[in-house]
């Protein structure tokens, strides 16, 4: 079986990191070892459940399901350790003054190290990262294009050599669709629509992507148009709530008229009322297909 990898990103504030621990559950649930990885210096999920670490080592908290956070640096230096083979070595190279400057300013590089840890296993390259499916809780649209454009760059400026070869080998495993999904979360509302649709008109037109749209906390009627136009004829609170359900219903509409032909799948999210993560989570897990 081919390890899958699942690229969450979305403008910020969508709920991306929610819809990415659902997602990361769903699979762990249907009996895939997980990892669902945070990219970046601070954890999101560390807080948000409550967990006493997360660490760029994977650290189990469910069953089938674990949790890391990965930086560009500590996925250098893994990688260093792994080619060099002697961990002290490693160490002093990554202590040098001029190396560590040298990481700090050359462009792409970090972006470059956790896409190629992250795609280290369909390639059969660096340590092994033994699981059947990794979720990464990505970074927003810019960061996430920076993220996708390090490999795609350096290929076309390295024509030969290690480098040139790695980037072209991850370039390869992210435009493969049965390893590869891209999910984009956003909101039925303007703003984060309009950032979304102009995301995955970019990841299509510039990567090849397809792309799954996932809107998040979509709003849905329990009631029927016919009674909403009735309660909007009356007086007070409750014709003025009619008001805002149709009206937000006929935007939520246009958006998925306008965006269906830009993504390959649309999914909705219902607004949760809920305050306890993993029931939250769950409830998102539900609603994913």
């Amino acid at each position: 079986m081919k390890q899958e990898i699942h690229f969450v990103t979305g403008k910020g504030g969508v709920g991306k990191s929610l819809v990415a621990a659902a997602l990361a559950l769903k699979q762990a649930q249907a009996g895939k070892k997980t990892l669902l990885v945070e990219l970046g210096d601070q954890s999101f999920f560390k807080d948000f459940l409550e967990l006493p670490t997360v660490t760029y080592k994977p650290v189990s908290i469910r069953e089938n399901l674990s949790i890391a956070l990965w930086t560009g640096e500590e996925a250098l230096r893994e990688y260093a350790t792994y080619l060099i083979k002697v961990e002290t070595l490693a160490k002093l190279f990554f202590e040098n003054a001029v190396m560590k400057a040298f990481i700090n300013v050359a462009p792409g590089l970090p972006e470059l190290a956790m896409l190629g840890k992250i795609t280290s296993g369909p390639r059969k390259h660096g340590p092994p990262l033994l699981f059947d499916c990794i979720v990464v809780d990505a970074f927003a649209t810019g960061h996430f294009l920076a993220l996708l454009e390090a490999p795609k760059g350096l290929a076309s400026v390295v024509k030969v050599g290690p480098m040139g070869e790695q980037s072209r080998g991850i370039e390869k495993v992210l435009q493969d669709t049965e390893i590869s999904k891209f999910h984009v979360v956003t909101l039925p509302e303007e703003l984060p629509m309009k950032e979304a649709q102009e995301l995955i008109d970019r990841l299509k037109s510039e990567f090849g992507l397809k792309v799954e749209l996932i809107i998040n906390k979509f709003l849905e009627s329990p009631v029927s148009d016919a009674e909403l136009s009735k309660a909007e004829k009356s007086t007070g609170d409750l014709a003025q709530f009619a008001k805002y359900l149709k009206e937000q219903a006929a935007r939520q509409a246009d958006v998925i008229t306008s965006l269906k032909t830009k993504a390959e799948k649309v999914s909705k999210i219902p607004l949760f009322f809920e305050d306890k993560p993993w029931i939250l989570i769950e409830n998102v897990k539900e609603k994913l297909k």
